[in-house]
């Protein structure tokens, strides 16, 4: 086997944790297969005889190419190309000293309402929480990737954690309390109560609308609770034949036309204010939620 044939062998046997590792952090398929093929282009133009540990540059590597990925998406404000999200599944969290490609095949498990909450995370607190929560990498090998100290690094996975916790997919204990604040929002926006609406907004809210959702008109990304407030009432009409329902795993409503789906609402809700909310129109989805 020349040098070429061995790199490539090595590479192939980091591949699948590579993948969910992007995975993890866009969100796509596509997008991740694109971000871990960037890295072996990177790693075919480098001398590998002078890497030390080939698992942490690969990691590495993937984390910088899915963290300029995010933060293009976010400059460009474009949600990931399709929607590949996988369906909700029970996980249980990686222990400490699990193997790296064991927690790639835990992390694969991980339901579509966790892939929910994660896109409201800043690209860097994204990368620090699925690279340390879920993959288990030190601080010290994660900061240089989000150009941060480790201490700095601890700090954004704290942050990001402390958002999972308060809308991620194991907060059953707490469904029907954010049940209860999706429902004033949804009372406050059929009347056209804007102070109301205000009051279950976090102040960073944002709410981002599907495909489908945007070509019907609604704006690509709306922050801020008095742009969320204002964008609620109006399209008040949303909320005016609505039936509250666990949209891809989150409290929500459904709204209806002629008694069938047209678009669906799906929640985060962190310390009683609603920190964010996809807006759903695509037809697969109406149709299961039917």
């Amino acid at each position: 086997m020349n040098t070429a044939e061995s790199l490539a062998a090595r590479f192939h046997e980091h591949r699948g944790l590579l993948h969910s590792i992007a995975h993890r952090m866009l969100g796509s398929r596509a997008e991740a297969e694109d971000a871990v093929q960037e890295t072996w282009l990177k790693l075919s133009r480098t001398d590998a005889s002078q890497i030390d540990n080939l698992a942490a540059w690969l990691t590495t590597v993937t984390g910088r190419v899915c963290l300029d990925l995010l933060r293009s998406r976010s400059a460009r404000r474009e949600d990931p190309a399709g929607e590949d999200l996988p369906e909700p599944a029970p996980a249980a969290a990686p222990a400490p000293d699990t193997d790296p490609e064991h927690q790639a095949v835990l992390s694969d498990t991980v339901g579509t309402a966790l892939m929910v909450v994660l896109d409201t995370l800043s690209p860097a607190e994204r990368l620090a929480f699925v690279l340390h929560d879920m993959f288990a990498l030190p601080f010290e090998e994660i900061a240089p990737v989000v150009e941060r100290s480790p201490a700095a690094t601890r700090q954004l996975a704290s942050r990001a954690r402390r958002r999972v916790r308060g809308g991620g997919a194991d907060g059953r204990t707490d469904l029907a309390r954010r049940r209860e604040v999706v429902a004033a929002f949804l009372a406050a926006a059929r009347g056209g109560d804007f102070e109301a609406l205000l009051r279950v907004l976090a102040p960073d809210v944002v709410v981002r609308p599907d495909t489908a959702a945007r070509l019907a008109g609604v704006p690509a990304e709306t922050r801020g609770a008095r742009a969320v407030a204002s964008q609620a009432i109006t399209f008040a009409r949303l909320a005016e034949q609505a039936r509250p329902a666990l949209v891809r795993g989150l409290p929500g409503f459904v709204s209806l036309k002629d008694g069938r789906p047209y678009a669906a609402l799906a929640f985060t809700v962190h310390e009683d204010r609603i920190t964010g909310f996809d807006v759903l129109y695509e037809p697969e989805l109406l149709a299961g939620l039917a």
